[in-house]
């Protein structure tokens, strides 16, 4: 059976830039509110009624059903989306069989959450291009930040990464053209923060103070080295 929590008739024609999110646990909820304070159209699915019942009306619609049952994804037109995220963790094998349908459907952009690398690696042999692990990069992130004077950290894949950091005494109260921060340590310094004042960009005329915040980017290890300088 299929219940439905909706601002509109189920059996319209997703809105262009919709998204389904399938499964509402901890990740699908925060995913879903997240693109609905981006004004993107969510339409949430689970099969607890409970969780179904408490994001009604947080949601543009949410839906009770079985991700795995093909009927029920067709009654709510879920084959029809674009963009699709299974978030599905805790039962395995319901992400699978959730991601194969999706797949059979044609569905043109499906991100999948996996549990470990060998959920992951199955999701990744069906087919699914884009394939998160929420637990793994968080626990990576937060053991990046304990280890360093770091206020951010962001890996965005081979190897590179955005790092928040107080400035170090190779970059105050010179231009960043003289501090040679490139060449000597590998990495950019691409923007900074001045208190009680909005980002911007670098140039090769900016001369960091002591009391900014900078945005370094580079190789992960020496974007990390470079952060713990004093």
């Amino acid at each position: 059976m299929v219940s439905i929590k909706k601002r509109r008739r189920p059996h319209q024609i997703p809105e262009a830039g919709s998204v389904a999110v399938l499964g509402l646990g901890r990740f699908g909820q925060s995913l879903g509110l997240e693109l609905m304070e981006s004004h993107v159209e969510v339409l949430g699915v689970d099969i607890d009624g409970s969780t179904v019942q408490d994001l009604d009306g947080m949601l543009t619609h949410v839906v009770r059903a079985d991700t795995t049952n093909e009927e029920a994804m067709r009654q709510i037109n879920v084959h029809q989306f674009e963009r699709v995220v299974v978030a599905i963790g805790t039962d395995i094998q319901a992400s699978i069989l959730t991601a194969s349908l999706l797949l059979r459907f044609g569905v043109e952009n499906i991100w999948a959450k996996a549990v470990s690398d060998a959920h992951g690696t199955i999701l990744e042999q069906l087919g699914v291009k884009h394939v998160v692990y929420p637990e793994r990069d968080m626990g990576r992130r937060v053991a990046h930040l304990v280890r360093g004077v770091m206020q951010d950290f962001l890996e965005i894949g081979d190897h590179f990464a955005l790092v928040k950091s107080p400035p170090n005494s190779a970059v105050v109260g010179v231009p960043l053209s003289e501090a040679n921060v490139r060449s000597t340590y590998g990495i950019t310094i691409a923007a900074f923060k001045r208190p009680g004042k909005d980002w911007s960009y670098t140039s090769s005329d900016t001369v960091i103070e002591k009391d900014d915040i900078i945005l370094i980017a580079g190789n992960v290890r020496k974007a990390e080295a470079f952060s713990q300088l004093e």
